[in-house]
């Protein structure tokens, strides 16, 4: 399938569209020394990552229009302090005049997380977003406590890279986030790229606790399953939560057309229920609350 089939597509779902819950826009300086970064790819993970959607803004939202995508959102993600609270008013802004994009914001353990994380809810931030591997922390910093607890409360909710791949950091893997949803079981914690790799580890927190999702993102294409296969065994848990699977992407920043993403899901062979859950239904719950 290519990028001018996905319409046809979701139409044969009966879907109005798609929601995607794992997309990237960032100010042009920070996307750039991302994209600089997967030029370097080779060196970091050892396989080459060319960006797919390596275009100005507005070209990238026109390319999510024509794709179908009606509800996205614009994550963005701290590598250092005193960072997220612009980010934040960025995402905001940038939420406010691009049609269908919902309010995003993310947040770092140093002091004023907790004011600047509830200034976003009260301004109507709706999906936060944290990568423990790029901001090499531990999620149960305890400048995060109360962070993980207004987000539970306000049954917002966040996705979180803390699965190892595609390269393992110091605080990486199920430990130290299941260890953040012992303490916050209310969290509505989506788990970014099925948890890979420790998918089975990842699957096992969505099924223990009532709020905790996994985003498609990347996961089961081919592209990644060079890297890291999504186990067959476990294509039968992933069907039973078919309520708490949502899609996500990584545009713009994948190494394949974004059609590739949704053909790999219905390549799992799970029923097209269960493809309209996660393509739309779920999505749409997550970011409309």
């Amino acid at each position: 399938m290519r990028d001018d089939e996905v319409p046809a597509w979701w139409r044969r779902l009966g879907l109005d569209g798609l929601v995607d819950v794992h997309v990237h826009f960032l100010p042009d300086q920070v996307m750039n020394a991302v994209w600089a970064y997967f030029d370097q790819a080779e060196q970091h993970y050892g396989v080459a990552w060319p960006v797919q959607y390596r275009t100005p803004a507005l070209e990238r939202v026109e390319t999510l229009q024509r794709l179908g995508v009606r509800r996205f959102s614009a994550l963005v993600y701290p590598h250092k302090p005193d960072m997220a609270a612009w980010l934040n008013s960025w995402a905001r802004d940038f939420a406010a005049r691009t049609p269908g994009c919902v309010a995003s914001g993310t947040f770092y353990p140093e002091p004023g997380a907790a004011s600047y994380v509830k200034e976003a809810l009260e301004l109507g931030t709706r999906i936060f977003k944290v990568h423990v591997q790029v901001g090499d922390y531990d999620p149960r910093d305890e400048e995060l406590d109360a962070v993980w607890g207004q987000l539970a409360e306000a049954g917002v909710p966040v996705v979180v890279h803390c699965g190892s791949g595609p390269i393992p950091g110091r605080h990486t893997g199920p430990g130290p986030m299941g260890d953040v949803l012992a303490k916050h079981p209310r969290l509505t914690a989506v788990i970014a790229h099925l948890g890979m790799p420790e998918y089975a580890e990842h699957l096992t927190l969505a099924e223990t606790y009532p709020n905790v999702h996994l985003d498609t993102t990347m996961a089961l294409t081919p592209f990644t399953e060079s890297l890291a296969p999504y186990p067959r065994e476990l294509r039968p848990r992933m069907a039973a939560l078919q309520d708490k699977v949502v899609l996500g992407s990584d545009f713009p920043n994948i190494p394949y057309e974004y059609a590739v993403q949704l053909e790999a899901l219905e390549r799992l062979d799970l029923g097209d229920d269960w493809l309209r859950a996660v393509c739309w239904e779920n999505g749409l719950r997550l970011l409309d609350g």
